[in-house]
């Protein structure tokens, strides 16, 4: 396999060969050829690679990817990171590239997938015995009496055969009464 250039390498190189989606350049002391591609010809919006560059044109171009593909080389290149009149590289630490590739990156979408809550929901409390929550999360409190947050609708009614069960407690009346030696006492 012969050698071929660093990534990011500025170089000038040969027009081979233009097409409707960019131009081929020939690499010097190597014999492939890389593309590139027409969003990478200019700073600006380019429709017909053939008003840029003509075959035999020779441009400077920086590497900005190499791809092998079924044992082939396939080399990606930029003309808009170098100055086409001094041959700088005008993206030195390459934040533009970077910041194109953000771009097109795809992010997918994961609105349309459901989160199922079926490991809690199926689960039974060993303290209580109740489905739908774990034993460290349960609402019983100590000695086994269980409580809940919101009360329940159906209320038995007590049972009413004994008169003192129905009733409240009676409350006990203090009483004041005057003593014959002025003070007052209280009686319940």
């Amino acid at each position: 396999m012969e050698d071929l250039p660093e990534m990011y390498t500025v170089l000038q190189g040969e027009v081979a060969s233009v097409t409707e989606y960019g131009a081929f350049i020939k690499i010097p002391d190597c014999k492939r050829q890389g593309l590139v591609h027409k969003s990478h010809m200019s700073a600006s919006r380019v429709d017909n690679p053939s008003e840029i560059v003509d075959v035999g044109e020779r441009v400077w171009v920086k590497i900005i990817g190499k791809e092998v593909k079924d044992g082939k080389v396939k080399l990606s290149l930029s003309m808009k990171a170098v100055n086409q009149g001094s041959g700088k590289d005008l993206d030195p630490n390459n934040v533009a590239l970077d910041q194109d590739e953000r771009r097109k990156r795809k992010f997918k979408d994961f609105t349309g997938q459901k989160i199922k809550l079926e490991a809690v929901l199926n689960t039974v409390c060993k303290k209580c015995g109740c489905k739908g929550h774990f034993a460290k999360d349960c609402f019983m409190q100590p000695g086994g009496v269980r409580y809940s947050l919101v009360p329940d609708d159906e209320v038995e009614p007590a049972d009413c055969s004994r008169q003192s069960e129905c009733q409240p407690p009676k409350k006990k009346k203090k009483v004041k009464k005057k003593c014959n030696s002025g003070s007052d006492e209280v009686i319940e």
